[in-house]
């Protein structure tokens, strides 16, 4: 009788066992998938704090990364094969959402699907890209936050003309692959301020050293270095070259200032990235990118790199430095 209760007690012990990773299982929350496709490599700075921006930003709408959503990243920097192939990837992995740093990932996965939904961060002009229809009704499966307005880059040769007035030569150091709306700007106000403009197209670090080599040759050459996945790969050497050069430089953005660049306006860029989060969290809910407008920044930082200045020789205008946001020393 002993034995025959025990064997009963083992059973039903046995059985419930059994049933119980089956409901708790039936309970569990679905893990969504997120895809992050990154335009630089995966220890940069600059990525790696784009990144924690993002993280922050989705703890901040309830998604806990490894819990309630799965992240898998892919590093294209700018390697264009590089980065064809993890969007490639990203797609196969069955994200449900998938987040794009710069115009070469968004290229990459547009061309790759129009089904799942995309969210961009630091694209320079998404409308002419045509990565979507128009900023207020983007269309289609993308949709996120547009770098600055095109207006922004005439004032980068403002800037460059009030710390350098004797600047009358100006390179204007653009990736060919973007369209030409930041140099059309800065264009416009040329003739106004004096200043000779010399486009310079860049594919390469050896095309950026032996381009700027070439245009320099003394104490009225500037130059103006705006923003694409090409210039934020070599923006130690663009700085280094500048000063080689003795070039006043003025840059859209505030990562080329850290690494010995002069001075910059541009917006924060990691917070696009934290911005960017709230986003995802609405697709995942079930709401569509095409009703999303595309946001542009509302806040510009001014920077400056004073040890920079010093070295150039330049006595900065207190008008100039009254205004500036950050001053590194």
């Amino acid at each position: 009788m002993a034995i025959h209760i025990q064997r009963r007690e083992f059973i039903g012990t046995l059985g419930g066992a059994a049933a119980w990773p089956l409901a708790a299982w039936a309970q569990q929350p679905k893990v969504r998938r997120i895809g992050v496709l990154m335009n630089t490599v995966s220890d940069d700075a600059e990525g790696q704090a784009r990144l924690a921006a993002f993280h922050q930003g989705l703890q901040q709408w309830g998604w806990t990364v490894g819990h309630k959503v799965q992240i898998d990243y892919r590093w294209g920097g700018d390697d264009a094969e590089r980065t064809r192939r993890g969007a490639a990837e990203l797609i196969a992995l069955g994200s449900d959402a998938i987040l794009a740093s710069g115009t070469p990932s968004v290229a990459a996965l547009q061309q790759a699907t129009d089904r799942i939904p995309i969210v961009f961060a630091q694209v320079i002009d998404p409308v002419g890209s045509g990565f979507v229809a128009s900023l207020a009704r983007p269309g289609g499966n993308t949709t996120g936050f547009a770098l600055f307005e095109f207006g922004i880059a005439a004032k980068w040769l403002e800037l460059l003309k009030e710390i350098a007035p004797r600047v009358t030569r100006v390179a204007v150091l653009r990736d060919l692959t973007i369209g030409i709306s930041q140099l059309a700007a800065i264009q416009a106000v040329a003739p106004a301020l004096g200043v000779e403009l010399t486009p310079i197209g860049i594919r390469d670090a050896v095309e950026v050293e032996r381009a700027v080599t070439a245009f320099a040759r003394g104490s009225t050459d500037g130059m103006i270095v705006t923003p694409s996945t090409l210039a934020l790969a070599h923006r130690e050497l663009i700085a280094t070259v500048a000063a080689r050069h003795r070039l006043p430089a003025v840059y859209g953005l505030r990562y080329y200032v850290t690494v010995g660049g002069l001075l910059s306006y541009g917006p924060n860029t990691v917070d696009q990235f934290r911005r960017a989060a709230g986003y995802v969290d609405r697709i995942l809910k079930g709401e569509k990118p095409a009703d999303f407008p595309v946001q542009t920044p509302t806040k510009y930082e001014l920077v400056i790199n004073l040890k920079t200045a010093k070295a150039l020789g330049l006595d900065l205008p207190a008008s100039v430095l009254s205004r500036a946001d950050e001053v590194i020393e």
